[in-house]
């Protein structure tokens, strides 16, 4: 299933400076795996070491952030744009 994937500022190095680019999957899972396959190295700035989301990062599929969804389970159907969101601190 194709989806449409925002990409932020900070990981636009890996995507040659594109801000939305297309990647495959059913699953989140699977997009991140189809990303990092098409965009070497940029999985590893979403996911930790663990293999879970990074603290700092949000991910939502839709309107919907994955973390009160399925985390990297969270289907993704034909069409849906996934936005990958670095948290923002400060005062």
């Amino acid at each position: 299933m194709s989806v449409s994937v925002r990409i932020p500022t900070i990981l636009r190095t890996y995507t040659g400076g594109e801000s939305e680019v297309s990647a495959n999957g059913g699953t989140l899972a699977e997009v991140l795996d189809d990303l990092d396959a098409n965009f070497s190295g940029i999985k590893g700035r979403i996911l930790d070491e663990g293999g879970e989301l990074r603290r700092f990062v949000n991910v939502y599929v839709g309107n919907d952030d994955v973390r009160f969804l399925d985390n990297l389970a969270t289907p993704t159907p034909d069409g849906t744009q996934i936005s990958v969101i670095p948290a923002v601190a400060g005062g």
